[in-house]
C-alpha cells in the first residue's frame, strides 16, 4: 500500500454523507401508485416511527396534472381542464428520487398539512381539498 492510497483511506473514513431529504425538496416517486409523479417533501423521519420502522418522509404531490387548454374551449371546459389533484402520502426513502430543486418562499406546507388529520380518510380527504384549492390559486 503505498502513502496516496493511506492518505486516501483516512479522507474517506472521516468522510460523513449529509442529509438533503429536507423539507421543502422537490421528489421524484419512484414506485408504487403515484410512480413518476412529482412531490414536495414536507416532514421527514430519518430514524422512523413507531409504525413505519424505516427512513420516510412525507410527500405531497401531484395525482393529476393540470391538461392543455386552447382558446376555443369554453369556461366549464377550462376549469375542469385546470384542476388539480394532489396526494398525500408517507413514502421510504428508498422509493423516492430526490431533484435539484426545492421549494422556497411563501408556500409552507407544514401550516397546510397537519399530521393529526392524516390518520382518518376523511380528515385526510379534507386537508386533500384544501391542497388542490391552494395549488389551484398558485397555478393561475
Amino acid at each position: 500500500m503505498c502513502i496516496r492510497d493511506r492518505y486516501m483511506g483516512n479522507l474517506l473514513k472521516n468522510k460523513v454523507m449529509g442529509k438533503f431529504l429536507k423539507p421543502g425538496r422537490i421528489v421524484v416517486v419512484l414506485n408504487g401508485r403515484f410512480a413518476g409523479r412529482k412531490g414536495i417533501i414536507v416532514k421527514n423521519y430519518d430514524e422512523g416511527t413507531k409504525e413505519r420502522r424505516f427512513g420516510h418522509c412525507l410527500v405531497v404531490g401531484i395525482n393529476r396534472y393540470p391538461r392543455k387548454v386552447t382558446k376555443r374551449m369554453n369556461q366549464k371546459k377550462i376549469d375542469k381542464r385546470t384542476r388539480v389533484k394532489p396526494f398525500i402520502r408517507y413514502i421510504n426513502y428508498n422509493h423516492l428520487m430526490p431533484t435539484r430543486y426545492q421549494v422556497t418562499g411563501d408556500l409552507d406546507f407544514k401550516n397546510i398539512v397537519p399530521e393529526e388529520k392524516l390518520g382518518k380518510p376523511e380528515e385526510r380527504a379534507e386537508v386533500r381539498k384544501s391542497l388542490s384549492a391552494v395549488s389551484y390559486t398558485h397555478l393561475t
